[in-house]
């Protein structure tokens, strides 16, 4: 098991625009159609990493926590399907079901979408403000595969109360850990 660590990109960055297929319900995706009125997160994942398969229950208990409160989520996968075929489009949308992800889950198969993120891992994990700048990148909390540390989302859940609150989050973030994004 790898143990990648997220790139930490600038803080302010302004969040690449995407157009990408949903594996659930067939539809194309922007960046305008996941946005959050106060904050957006952008979560690339994957079905077959053992990071993600862990975090897994905090992510669906963080959005359903959240989507009410002005928050967009959105999960990406570009893993490369020849070599990951665990992460096809078919079982990401198997496994969206199975989860009952309350966000689209959509599948960047060219890799440009994680490219242009700067993404590195999954999960890897980034919130713009509502002006679509960088505001948080990094792990969800400290728990990992067998850490006996709990999964309560900590991290995350303090950037995006403190976006609610309409303060400042704090730019001391820890890079997330988990697998490398299996590139062609």
């Amino acid at each position: 098991m790898a143990r990648t660590p997220s790139t930490m990109v600038a803080l302010g960055t302004t969040a690449p625009d995407f157009i990408l297929p949903d594996t659930v319900s067939g539809k194309d995706f922007s960046l305008e159609d996941v946005k959050g009125r106060l904050a957006t997160v952008i979560m690339f994942i994957c079905n077959h990493c053992p990071f993600v398969k862990h975090v897994n229950p905090e992510l669906v208990k963080l959005a359903n926590d959240y989507k009410n409160k002005g928050i967009g989520f959105v999960a990406i996968s570009a893993n490369d399907v020849i070599n990951y075929p665990d992460d096809s489009p078919e079982l990401m949308a198997k496994t969206a079901n199975q989860l009952k992800y309350p966000f689209p889950y959509l599948f960047d198969e060219s890799q440009a979408v994680a490219k242009a993120y700067d993404a590195a891992c999954t999960p890897d994990f980034f919130i713009y403000n509502k002006a679509l700048r960088l505001v948080y990148r990094g792990q969800l909390d400290d728990s990992r595969p067998g850490n006996e540390i709990e999964l309560t989302g900590k991290d995350i859940r303090n950037a995006l109360d403190c976006i609610i609150n309409d303060q400042p989050v704090p730019e001391q973030q820890k890079a997330s850990i988990g697998c490398n994004i299996k590139w062609k």
